[in-house]
């Protein structure tokens, strides 16, 4: 096709997909190209706006390694991460866990720690005890399930941003017991900037968002038979629950984390969404796959 303008150019791309194998992927990117152009168009980007653009992408993927993931904070920050989990959680009932975002510092080899144990490894902060149960929306206790935990530090700090690769703290895979009950301790998470030294971090500034996360920890559960949950629990009475840079924050994911006297407690229980029910069409739980 010759001769191409600003209107005509989005058929041509289109034309050229006539030969694409795959449904699913010609839907999506017939669709992206069309909403992509159709930005341009909107906001009538000038060329030196389209370079600044492909050095801030080129900037943001090249920002990766084993303990950061740069495009991650950004579709985080974007609130594409949180679109994408709330978009494909239609949980049968009401009382299944919500889900929230993954986040970049999720390890997929956590060092296996018996119940009852200090995940804390000398991490900084005041001490936390962790009661949880993990039981099926028909109340009976799943045991053996399988418990993902992972928090910043009293720094802010997650155990991959440290100095010492290798070296986890505050991290751990977990089962519970025959009751469905798990219990350990670590320490009280404290809000947190994302990392603000790259790409992502000036986009925040260039647009007057603060880079805050409230306290939380996150948590990966597992069981048989059930839909994985991807999720945090946030510290109660956080300033930044209202404001979190990556739209994370559910209230039923809101919990005490002190007692009256200020000891760290936390006591929760967890509800997993049985396989079933998604296969029926009444649940589209989804682990959301913002891991390095």
């Amino acid at each position: 096709m010759r001769n191409i303008d600003e209107q005509s150019v989005t058929d041509a791309f289109i034309s050229h997909l006539s030969e694409c194998d795959s449904p699913r992927f010609k839907e999506i990117l017939t669709s992206l190209v069309k909403h992509l152009h159709g930005f341009a168009r909107e906001v009538r980007l000038t060329p030196d706006e389209w370079l600044n653009g492909i050095k801030f992408l080129t900037a943001t993927g090249q920002l990766r390694d084993e303990t950061r993931q740069e495009f991650i904070l950004l579709s985080d920050t974007l609130g594409l991460s949180m679109l994408v989990v709330t978009m494909n959680e239609k949980r049968a009932k009401k009382d299944v866990t919500e889900s929230t975002v993954l986040g970049p510092f999720y390890v997929a080899n956590a060092p296996e720690r018996s119940p009852g144990s200090n995940i804390a490894e000398g991490s900084s902060g005041l001490p936390l005890e962790v009661n949880i149960t993990v039981r099926s929306t028909d109340g009976h206790p799943l045991a053996g399930a399988e418990v993902n935990a992972w928090q910043a530090d009293d720094d802010g700090l997650y155990d991959v941003q440290r100095s010492k690769a290798g070296e986890y703290r505050a991290r751990a895979l977990m089962r519970t017991d025959a009751s469905g009950r798990l219990n350990f301790h670590t320490v009280l998470p404290k809000a947190y900037p994302v990392p603000t030294d790259g790409p992502v971090g000036r986009m925040l500034m260039a647009s007057g968002r603060h880079p805050w996360r409230p306290a939380h920890l996150h948590f990966m559960i597992r069981a048989d038979g059930h839909e994985t949950l991807v999720t945090h629990l946030f510290r109660e009475g956080d300033p930044f629950l209202d404001s979190d840079v990556v739209f994370g924050v559910r209230s039923g994911l809101v919990v005490k984390m002190q007692d009256a006297q200020g000891t760290g407690v936390l006591c929760h229980d967890f509800v997993l969404q049985s396989n079933k029910a998604c296969h029926d069409g009444t649940s589209g739980a989804m682990l959301n796959k913002s891991a390095e």
